[in-house]
């Protein structure tokens, strides 16, 4: 299954490390384009400066070097033409179809409308649900991704980060409730 991972999805530290590690661990193969990781970028930038537009740049990097089948190119004029609110998403939706995905993960779901991506054979869906359909299918290796996510989240915070609450944080809360009750 391909996955086009919306730069709303890309920015959070947490939640691109949990798509990401279910993408690495074979559990979906994941799409972007040029415009999506220049978003991401841009949002760093506005939110948090220059200096962190830097830091994003380089985890760009180390995801097209770690992925690099999953960028494709996407035209212009094509990403006007879905009927989308905002019609400067449409990129997004040229990357799905130029890489032949059937989902947009994003967390803005009302701008992907079922009923422009539809006839399109595409659906968005908020990671949440998408995460939680994977660890439906392989909850090992969805555990292995969350654990090394968590591990990760405690050596840079320095304290203890309990898993529910960190994939609360980060719009996960149904996979943290999943993942904790787990044996």
């Amino acid at each position: 299954m391909r996955a086009v991972l919306d730069a709303c999805v890309l920015y959070p530290t947490v939640l691109r490390e949990v798509l990401t590690g279910a993408a690495a661990a074979g559990l979906f193969a994941p799409v972007w384009s040029a415009p999506i990781l220049a978003e991401w970028a841009s949002a760093v930038r506005r939110r948090l400066g220059p200096g962190e537009e830097a830091v994003a740049r380089a985890e760009i990097a180390a995801l097209r070097a770690a992925f690099p089948a999953a960028e494709v190119t996407v035209s212009e004029g094509a990403a006007l033409a879905y009927g989308l609110p905002d019609p400067h998403d449409g990129h997004v939706v040229a990357a799905a179809r130029a890489g032949g995905a059937a989902t947009i993960v994003t967390l803005n779901l009302r701008d992907f409308p079922s009923r422009a991506l539809a006839p399109l054979g595409l659906a968005a869906q908020h990671p949440d649900p998408f995460l939680v359909r994977l660890h439906d299918a392989r909850p090992d290796a969805v555990a292995r991704v969350a654990a090394a996510v968590q591990a990760r989240a405690e050596g840079l915070s320095g304290s203890p980060q309990p898993l529910r609450r960190l994939f609360g944080r980060a719009g996960l809360p149904r996979l943290g409730k999943r993942l904790d009750r787990a044996p």
